[in-house]
């Protein structure tokens, strides 16, 4: 069953879905799995294995379902007292400890600029679990021997492989082109698709230019909210290794919950692009 259990984790983990793995850890007195029982639960209430079915094993699900969420762990303890007994037609009166463990597939990077940044953050992204994939038009600049650690490097359209390419989920964005316009194009693509974290370079104005020029075409404010801009944490970075430190630190508090995923409040939508005349 643990084998069933442990294959099925593997399985998700390769299809890129995030899953939650409940397994008991301390069992004292009298409990109807032992300790490594194991059930793996995924989003959308399927579940593979047994901790030993009854309440507790339906709240143990619940928590599973939380953490998938959350993606933050919980450890679990259940006294399998004879009102519980009762409740799950088991006789059992131990105790038992419940590890619940959201399973987080790795993320994939999409580095749009294959330039100094680019480079760098392909190297800082690796070291800390980003599957990276990078792209650029100019094959000087998208070649193995740039991004050793990628997985995929593409000589092509930056804005139409964005448009196309199947993004694996996770999937984190890092626009890093070598200037405003293909900035703009990247990001007229990226926005349309499926991504945890878009990321943008640029300065304040730059990334107002281009927010703007975009809404002067007609997408919605709502689009853009998602978008970090300017990318990374506010460190005082200069060089290309600095800003990549800047960005992966970005990316790692998005991934683990402890940045919010959006860019911009509603607030800050609306005064970017409410003309001043009528704010």
């Amino acid at each position: 069953m643990v084998e069933e259990v442990l294959a099925a984790a593997n399985d998700a983990m390769t299809r890129g879905e995030t899953v939650a793995l409940v397994t008991i850890v301390r069992a004292v007195g009298s409990t109807p799995q032992r300790v490594g029982a194991k059930m793996l639960v995924f989003a959308d209430g399927r579940t593979v294995g047994t901790i030993g079915g009854g309440c507790y094993e339906s709240e143990a699900f619940w928590k599973a379902r939380d953490a998938i969420t959350t993606g933050r762990p919980a450890l679990v303890r259940f006294d399998l007292n004879d009102d519980l007994a009762g409740e799950s037609g088991l006789i059992c009166g131990g105790q038992m400890d419940v590890f619940v463990e959201p399973l987080t597939p790795s993320p994939h990077l999409y580095i749009a600029g294959g330039g100094h940044v680019g480079m760098q953050l392909a190297r800082a992204a690796a070291e800390v679990g980003f599957r990276i994939h990078v792209v650029d038009d100019r094959e000087k600049f998208a070649n193995a021997e740039r991004f050793p650690a990628a997985d995929e490097v593409a000589v092509d359209s930056i804005p139409d492989w964005l448009e196309r390419a199947p993004l694996a989920q996770p999937a984190f964005i890092a626009i890093v082109t070598r200037g405003h316009q293909h900035d703009l194009s990247a990001l007229r693509a990226a926005v349309a698709r499926e991504a945890r974290y878009i990321g943008l370079i640029g300065s304040r104005a730059k990334v107002t230019r281009i927010f703007e020029a975009l809404r002067d075409e007609g997408l919605p404010a709502e689009a853009l909210r998602h978008v970090h801009a300017p990318i990374g944490l506010d460190i005082g970075a200069v060089t290309p290794a600095e800003i990549a430190v800047s960005i992966v630190a970005e990316m790692v508090a998005v991934r683990h919950g402890k940045l919010d995923a959006g860019g911009l409040d509603a607030e800050a939508l609306t005064m970017r692009f409410t003309p001043p005349s009528v704010r």
